[in-house]
């Protein structure tokens, strides 16, 4: 965000976010310029331009094309200091789901969170929040994908009514709301119903957030949900789209 912006961190430090923010100060934001290897981009710093970024490069990682942007020794000096990301990822634990992969991104280009089938609760959120509130990171994008494990066993063990082994059983209930709304309206792969549903309620719930709903509203952030092909490399979108 360079200097311009630590001033309006301070402020908004200052203005309750607590000492739980102020502990993570070390990650606050700064702009960095590309490394070496491709011609410098502008950090997009709106929700359309942040995602237009991940869905180009999304594009490459499916055509095979890729330019693995800003991971070299030079990248990894200019963001020691200081990060921007342009966009918040929130995705799935799945080994094969690796969001700086799939969208073709550098180093310090995203916050990465990964709970398995987005599963969300405080921590989590709190972690989403953190850009977009205390450095104007303009995107945050839920991404949840084919064949879905976690999503598979937490449907299966609620239409058996069995919980899920030890602290599985935590990621079982988060997903619980996705569970009854697929119940109602299974469609012909109820677990992939069950995975898409899970990436629109949480985005949905994103959006309407206390914290990020007058972001979203000022159109200074957007919320996408959407569904990434574990066949084909493409990611779909599936509701927030920027326009």
């Amino acid at each position: 965000m360079g200097s311009t912006g630590f001033p309006h961190r301070r402020a908004l430090l200052s203005g309750g976010l607590g000492a739980a923010v102020v502990a993570l100060a070390g990650c606050s934001a700064s702009t960095a310029p590309k490394s070496p290897n491709r011609a410098p981009e502008p950090r997009p710093a709106t929700p359309k331009a942040a995602f237009a970024r991940l869905m180009e490069g999304n594009e490459r990682w499916v055509s095979g094309k890729l330019e693995h942007p800003d991971r070299d020794p030079d990248r990894r000096k200019l963001v020691a200091e200081a990060q921007d990301p342009y966009g918040v990822v929130l995705s799935c634990i799945d080994s094969r789901v690796a969001p700086e992969l799939l969208f073709d991104t550098g180093l310090g280009d995203l916050y990465v969170l990964r709970t398995g089938g987005q599963a969300v609760g405080p921590v989590v959120v709190g972690s989403v929040e953190y850009g977009p509130v205390t450095g104007g990171t303009p995107l945050i994008l839920v991404l949840g994908h084919q064949r879905c494990g976690a999503i598979e066993a937490a449907y299966d063990a609620a239409r058996a009514g069995k919980a899920l082994p030890g602290n599985l059983e935590a990621i079982g209930k988060a997903l619980r709301p996705a569970y009854e709304q697929t119940v109602k309206a299974p469609g012909a792969d109820p677990v992939d119903t069950m995975i898409r549903n899970q990436v629109k309620l949480t985005a949905d719930d994103l959006r309407a957030n206390a914290d990020l709903a007058p972001l979203v509203k000022k159109g200074g952030l957007g919320v996408v949900g959407a569904y990434y092909s574990l066949d084909t490399g493409e990611v779909e979108v599936l509701s927030g789209a920027p326009v």
